[in-house]
Order: C-alpha cells, then structure tokens, then sequence
C-alpha cells in the first residue's frame, strides 16, 4: 500500500495539488525486491523514477482504527523505494486511467532489511537520502509528511484491512528524478539503515 503526495514539495514539483486527503495505490508481491537483486526497468519504460520512502511494516491486523490506536499496530519499519514509470504515469494521468503498469511493475518496490520498532524513537523525524551514482538526489524529513501515520493507517484502514507484515509506505520528499541502467541507487535512513541497487534494462 502507497500513500500518494505525503510531502507537498513533491506534489509541488510534479505541478499537482496537495490533496486534502490521502491518495492510495497499492503494489503486488512481485513489486517486492531484497538487496542483492536489481531494478529492471519495465519494457516500454522511457523515464523511471525513484522515489525513496519510509515504510510502516503492520504488526497485527488493523481495522477501523481510530488515529490515537494506530501506534501499537506497527511491528517496525523499513526504507523502500517506490519506483515509478513517470511515461506510463503521465500517459495513464492523461487518459484517467489506473496507475498499475506505472507502479506495480516487477522490483518497482525496492526494500530494505527489516528495521526493529526501537531502532526509530520517532518515525515523524527521521533523514531520508537517496544518491544515484553517488550524487544526492532527496534528502528529506518525515517532519515535513502533510499525514502523519496515524492518520495514514487510519485512513487506510477504514477501508483496507491492514494484516501483519503489510507494508504502508508514506510518501517522498522532493527531488525524484530519473534512473538508467547502469545506474546505481543508494538510500538511507540517516544514522539507521542504508540499502543499495543497481538498475537493469
């Protein structure tokens, strides 16, 4: 599950309004890739993205919960990316149609290893960074999320039944921007955890 434009800079930059309500998409099982593995661009794909995130890993079931009861259902977290075909967006955007082939693509979802619940003393301040080759592309905070998690998982579970070991992801700062094969993906959690990929055609 992706919460859509959680931080406004990013809304900003892709000439969208911040909404005034989370916006959801989800991604399948095989969006899911470990280290150790590459990013495969999509075939057709002209312009993939990356967009590093902090993601909510659910701990028990979560439904029709009300904001202040959202905390205790978090088992930990982990750094994903949400990598997007931003031709495949632009062109589904333009028609009104789904974002699927744009965000559910195989390895479209790049996660790290598993981060303990304590290892975070508060998810609404943590770095976020992703480099390409090196050179730093994001470098955001979660203090700057438009909704906070317990609003998120609240939203979300009113009408998604969240089962533990689910993934929420919550949002990306500003700076996403375009990847090629050969590339290589660095992002991390300042002082927490950091994670790296290469891109394949």
């Amino acid at each position: 599950m992706k919460q859509f434009f959680s931080f406004s800079e990013h809304a900003a930059e892709l000439g969208n309004a911040v909404p005034d309500k989370p916006i959801l998409f989800l991604k399948p099982p095989s969006a899911y890739v470990i280290e150790g593995n590459a990013i495969r661009i999509p075939k057709g794909c002209s312009s993939l993205h990356h967009e590093i995130e902090l993601g909510v890993v659910i701990g028990s079931k979560c439904s029709n919960v009300e904001p202040k009861d959202t905390m205790k259902h978090i088992g930990g977290y982990v750094l994903a990316l949400d990598m997007t075909a931003r031709d495949f967006q632009d062109e589904a955007k333009k028609k009104g149609h789904p974002w699927t082939m744009a965000k559910g693509f195989d390895t479209s979802c790049p996660i790290s290893s598993f981060i303990p619940i304590d290892s975070i003393s508060d998810p609404h301040n943590v770095e976020l960074y992703l480099k390409v080759n090196g050179v730093t592309k994001q470098h955001g905070c979660t203090k700057d999320m438009i909704f906070n998690i317990p609003t998120l998982l609240s939203f979300i579970s009113t009408y998604f039944t969240l089962e533990a070991g689910d993934v929420v992801l919550t949002g990306t700062p500003k700076g996403v921007g375009p990847v090629k094969a050969g590339d290589t993906l660095e992002g991390g959690i300042l002082n927490v955890i950091s994670m790296k990929f290469p891109v394949e055609q």
